[in-house]
Formats: structure tokens, C-alpha cells, sequence
């Protein structure tokens, strides 16, 4: 009766210790790790060439868009193709017509974790459109656009014009101050807008040239072109900014030596949940050290509670057989 009424409580007492030390492993494990959001990319894109035409034919009955884009790229991308051809339906027995020839025509589209990027280089190209075979719409020489977001920076837009522009036959002179606009009498009008550039908080946008077309031409197989044309067009948004790190709780510090001394100088004769205790106290600041984790003193404590818990039943077992 008495080895009974000592046995069970026993046998219960370190079940309990060793079940809630297990128990605490896991959920100290699960709430000691500490996140670290990173930075998304950015976006970036670029465009050599973007047309937003109607095409009308003479009689009026029937108006086909010319909506066309040369070397569109969006991150992480590039292209570096120099000519574009069309086909519409009812001009010109629908064969292919030239819309831009280029020596150069590059586009570049890159984005990370700490910068987007999208340029574009135009080099001696000619723009036509339906009806004017011969007669370009404009000429330039060289043509420049880069949109620059550099994470935490104020991003940055940059377009430029370099060498001599030629509209409808015309030599011209483009300004920044204004829209510059050209008309050819039975041909029609253009009207430019020079090296357009924006920026917000996290994003730029550059465009070298930008032309309003309105095309008559007189005697021809169509009648008139009107829309936009866009020439070298890059964007971008910056990449999220990294998140600080500086309200990160500080990494715990090693226990006192003092502290360290006292388990290590404990009384042999004390029971042995406290040598456990005092052991795992010392684990605690070693692994401070090592970069263990902090949950190790809690699955220790529950391997020592199964040890105990099976001396213990070992010992009474001999008593029975005493």
C-alpha cells in the first residue's frame, strides 16, 4: 500500500515535468524568430517607338488604327531591332509599308532590389506613315531617353535631342519652352513636343519626343492620318526602401558571472531538479555565444524530467523486490 501510495505520484509528478518542458520547447521555438522584410523589385520599361494612328481612306468608308510599338520591353528585358513594318487593309493593296528604319534603335529595361532602370537610344532614323512613302514625317539624329529609381533616392528622368531634326521636308529647331509646330501646305501638320520628363516620390518617366500628326496628303490613296507618335520612352518605380532594422531588439546578453558562478558552485547534496536548473541557466549563455536557440534550456529540462522520472521507477521497482 505504501510503495503504491508513494509510486503513483511520483511517476505523475515527473510526467507533468517532462510533458510542460516539451510543451515550452516548441512555443519559445516558434516566437523567438525575427523577421526581416526585404526590398521588392522595382519596374522598369522602355519603348523605342509607340503609335497611336486612325488611318482614313479617301471615300471615308473605312477607317483602320495604326497602333504599332517598336522594341517594347518591360524589366529585365532588351531589344535592339531597327526597322518596323505594317500592313493595313485597303492601303496601298494592303502590302507592308516601312514605319521606322533606324541604324540604332536599343531599349533596356532592368530592375533589383535597389535600382530600376529603363533607356532608350534612337540613332538616324526615318518615320513614315500611310501615304507618304517617300516624304518622312520626321528625321532625327540621335535621340536619348533614361528614367533612373534608386531605392530610398529621389528618382531621376532625363531625355535628349542631339543633332538636327527634319519634319515633312523641314529642317527645324526644336525648343524646350514650348510646343514647336510644323506645316507643309497639301501635306499637312506636326506638332512636337521636346524631351518630356516627370518624376514623383518613387517614380520617373522620359519621353525624347512626342508628335501630334495630322496628314492630307493630296492625291494619294489616303486621305488623312491623324494621332500620336512617341519616340524613345523609358519609365520606372523605385524598388520598396529595406526596412529598418534599428527598433530590432538588441541580442540577449550573457548572464552575470556572478550568476554563472553561483550554479556552478551549487550544493552536490541539493536534489537534482536543481543541478537541472542550474545546468540549463549555464546552456542558456553558451548558446548566446554559439548562436544556439534559446529553446534548448526547455527540451533539456524535459530530457532530465524523463531520466528522473525513470530512476525513480527503477529504484521503488528494487525496494518492491527487496
Amino acid at each position: 500500500m505504501n510503495g503504491n501510495t508513494f509510486r503513483m505520484p511520483a511517476r505523475r509528478l515527473a510526467t507533468v515535468a517532462a510533458a510542460t518542458a516539451l510543451a515550452a520547447g516548441p512555443a519559445t521555438l516558434a516566437g523567438a524568430g525575427s523577421a526581416h522584410a526585404t526590398g521588392d523589385h522595382g519596374r522598369a520599361s522602355a519603348t523605342v517607338l509607340r503609335t497611336g494612328l486612325d488611318v482614313s481612306l479617301l471615300d471615308k468608308t473605312v477607317n483602320v488604327p495604326l497602333a504599332v510599338t517598336l522594341n517594347e520591353v518591360q524589366a529585365p528585358e532588351s531589344a535592339e531591332k531597327t526597322a518596323l513594318t505594317a500592313r493595313l487593309d485597303g492601303v496601298d493593296g494592303g502590302k507592308p509599308f516601312s514605319v521606322l528604319r533606324a541604324d540604332v534603335a536599343e531599349a533596356k529595361a532592368t530592375a533589383t532590389a535597389d535600382k530600376s532602370e529603363g533607356s532608350t537610344t534612337l540613332a538616324r532614323a526615318r518615320l513614315h506613315v500611310p501615304g507618304l512613302p517617300l516624304l518622312s514625317v520626321i528625321e532625327v539624329q540621335e535621340v536619348t531617353s533614361t528614367a533612373t529609381c534608386e531605392a530610398g533616392k529621389k528618382p531621376v528622368a532625363d531625355a535628349d535631342l542631339l543633332g538636327p531634326v527634319t519634319v515633312l521636308g523641314k529642317k527645324v529647331t526644336l525648343t524646350t519652352g514650348g510646343t514647336t509646330e510644323v506645316k507643309v501646305p497639301g501635306v499637312g501638320e506636326v506638332r512636337l513636343d521636346l524631351s518630356k520628363e516627370e518624376t514623383t516620390s518613387r517614380t520617373a518617366a522620359a519621353t525624347a519626343l512626342e508628335l501630334k500628326v495630322s496628314v492630307n496628303p493630296l492625291d494619294l490613296n489616303v486621305a488623312e492620318v491623324d494621332g500620336t507618335v512617341t519616340l524613345a520612352e523609358a519609365t520606372c518605380e523605385s524598388p520598396a526602401a529595406p526596412a529598418d532594422e534599428a527598433g530590432q531588439p538588441p541580442a540577449k546578453a550573457d548572464e552575470p558571472p556572478a550568476e554563472q558562478d553561483a550554479g556552478q558552485d551549487a550544493d552536490p547534496a541539493a536534489e537534482p531538479a536543481a543541478d537541472v536548473k542550474a545546468q540549463g541557466a549555464r546552456t542558456e549563455a553558451d548558446l548566446a555565444e554559439t548562436g544556439g536557440s534559446s529553446s534548448t534550456p526547455y527540451l533539456a529540462a524535459g530530457a532530465a524530467a524523463l531520466v528522473l522520472a525513470g530512476g525513480g521507477a527503477l529504484v521503488l521497482a528494487r525496494r518492491k523486490r527487496g
